[in-house]
């Protein structure tokens, strides 16, 4: 089997000849753009040799004015054709002009809560995650119409991004969900306002032809709020060690589903283990996960500075794994 094969075998749950890895990292600022990204892009899937070379996505939607009030959020309108849309689409494809063939390709995108509070993080750059999140549900609790508006339109431009990307000969999407935090929106708001339009672009993967990667991601995560969306994606990756929720339950929660996942992404073996103890621990986690619909990787990105020789290293163990 070649890349593209043995994931597509493993999406499928059809046996593999080896266990598929996909990892990836943000990369610095001065390369993460342009011509640079690409050879970024290219220079860390040849380091890592990775079964899926996952396109990464810092064209963020951008800052349109001051958002003070939960009004203001009408300013944020947008289309494929601006810049940091047609930018991104443009690095989708200078990456597969360049990329081999037998490599599955998949492109980065960031779900409904992620893409609203980008203008808020551009605004108040001070400001961690956390703290975006809670400025974003004052303003919610405002006046939650506009806002809820703002995310509609994030939501049909995030699908025309979607069929667009695709289009260019992407195999699948990897949708970064947020908002399945307990401390911020109650299970009530999510499931009235986040769960239908993640789904709508979830929905709109399958659509456009490609596969769907579900991304779920942050900490305090209440897990149940996505157990309903099993028939929107084909893989799922979350915190295994960030949320926590094991493999294991993982499986239990969506058993038709192919797995992505098993190793921490800012801690553990990955940074602070040797590469026997890296491979070691690939071991382990693929005999608790399963040969089949499972694909090696972490819990989130990894760190910029990640050493590629331990991911090269988890990537090679897991194409010798045996039963």
């Amino acid at each position: 089997m070649n890349k593209r094969e043995r994931v597509i075998a493993a999406i499928q749950g059809k046996e593999v000849d080896s266990i598929p890895s996909s990892f990836s990292l943000h990369f610095p600022t001065e390369i993460a753009f342009g011509n640079a990204a690409v050879e970024a892009h290219l220079d860390f899937y040849q380091k890592t040799d990775t079964d899926i070379l996952k396109i990464m996505n810092e064209n963020l939607v951008p800052y349109m004015g001051e958002i003070n009030h939960a009004s203001d959020y009408r300013k944020v309108r947008f289309s494929i054709h601006d810049q940091f849309m047609v930018d991104q689409l443009d690095l989708i494809k200078k990456i597969l002009e360049r990329c081999d063939d037998e490599c599955f390709t998949m492109g980065t995108l960031h779900g409904i809560t992620a893409s609203t509070i980008h203008p808020l993080e551009k605004m108040h750059e001070a400001l961690d995650y956390n703290g975006v999140r809670s400025y974003l549900n004052r303003l919610f609790e405002e006046n939650p119409i506009p806002v809820i508006d703002c995310m509609k339109h994030i939501a049909d431009e995030m699908c025309e991004l979607v069929y667009a990307s695709v289009k260019l000969g992407l195999d699948g999407i990897y949708y970064a969900a947020l908002g399945g935090e307990r401390r911020f929106f109650t299970d009530e708001q999510f499931a009235e306002c986040i769960e239908p339009l993640d789904k709508m672009v979830l929905n709109a993967v399958s659509e456009a032809g490609g596969y769907c990667f579900l991304h779920i991601c942050k900490d305090g995560l209440n897990m149940e709020r996505y157990k309903d969306y099993g028939n929107y994606f084909d893989v799922v990756n979350w915190g295994v060690y960030e949320v926590p929720f094991s493999l294991e339950k993982g499986r239990s929660m969506f058993p038709d589903k192919t797995i992505m996942g098993g190793l921490e992404n800012r801690s553990g073996v990955l940074i602070e283990g040797s590469v026997d103890e890296v491979k070691e621990e690939v071991t382990n986690v693929i005999r608790t996960a399963g040969k089949k619909r499972f694909i090696l990787g972490a819990d989130c990105t990894l760190a910029t500075d990640q050493d590629l020789k331990k991911v090269r290293a988890a990537v090679d163990a897991a194409r010798v794994v045996k039963n």
